[in-house]
């Protein structure tokens, strides 16, 4: 499916993707999460997307956010498009998946920061609506859009960063009342620095953390199977990686990056990857594969 073009002189909004796209399958086939995290994430915005707009506010006050929160490189950017995506296959209809960058709106000028939110939310998300096919909008590090007040730094305008906030505040409040076929989706690497009123409006809040042996062993698979297909690689020895992996608190991103790594410790493999072994790897991430053995 093609990316939209943003409409000239609209703010904060890096792409709007029309979805399911093929390509985007792997945003979702290839994070691997602990058992369940998947299915709860993929219910929700189904549920959100298919049952928003006949519930009652107050019998079942759904506002159509969820929030990913977790340390840098746990996947959480790729895994809401992936998400999206997979929403739009089960719907077997177009969606549409809205990227916004919050870094676009803080300004030196007071008050412009909550202008410019106040018009994404009012007027340009409620017009993206009105396609009338449904919507995910992704708010990537939602911690640069929906700061805490209770921390407001003095080095900055407090009174801007409370207005800012406010408006983000009331734009999801309206898009939840005016647009019930519009789900947020947002990714946090610092829940800390968001602010406690927007997190309350969270139908999901869904922590990922750093992988377990199981899961990194299954992306050390993947990524394996990426660069040497062919590899024969045993699965006792990518559990030693794995442990190392684990003990080294290495995000998703980095058990990748050790594959990479592995590849590029000699100008053979370098050339060849498909001659990648169990050793390289095991090497690569501190691991004696000798010593081991003994």
């Amino acid at each position: 499916m093609p990316q939209l073009q943003v409409p000239p002189g609209v703010e904060g909004i890096v792409g709007i993707t029309e979805l399911p796209d093929p390509a985007w399958r792997d945003r979702w086939s290839r994070i691997f999460l602990e058992p369940g995290i998947k299915d709860r994430l993929l219910n929700f915005l189904l549920f959100s997307l298919r049952n928003r707009a006949r519930l009652s506010p107050v019998g079942l006050p759904v506002h159509g956010l969820l929030v990913l929160a977790g340390p840098p490189g746990t996947g959480k950017t790729t895994l809401a498009g992936g998400l999206a995506n997979q929403a739009a296959e089960a719907l077997e209809g177009p969606l549409l998946y809205v990227d916004v960058d919050p870094h676009a709106f803080p300004s030196q000028l007071l008050g412009e920061s909550q202008r410019s939110t106040a018009r994404l939310f009012e007027r340009t998300l409620p017009d993206i609506a009105r396609r009338g096919r449904p919507v995910v909008v992704l708010l990537d590090e939602v911690e640069a859009l929906a700061v805490t007040r209770a921390g407001a730094s003095l080095e900055t305008n407090p009174v801007d960063v409370h207005r800012s906030t406010d408006a983000v505040l009331a734009g999801i409040d309206h898009v939840a009342r005016s647009c019930p076929n519009v789900t947020f989706v947002a990714t946090t690497n610092h829940p800390a620095g968001v602010d406690a009123a927007f997190l309350s409006r969270a139908d999901v809040i869904e922590e990922l953390g750093p992988p377990g042996v199981e899961a990194i062993v299954r992306i050390l698979e993947d990524t394996v199977g990426e660069v040497a297909p062919d590899s024969a690689i045993e699965t006792d020895d990518l559990q030693r990686v794995a442990v190392a992996c684990v003990a080294a608190s290495a995000d998703a991103r980095q058990v990748r990056k050790l594959v990479l790594r592995a590849v590029t410790s000699r100008r053979d493999l370098a050339l060849a990857p498909e001659l990648l072994t169990a050793a390289d790897l095991l090497t690569a991430a501190g691991v004696d594969a000798e010593l081991d053995r003994l």
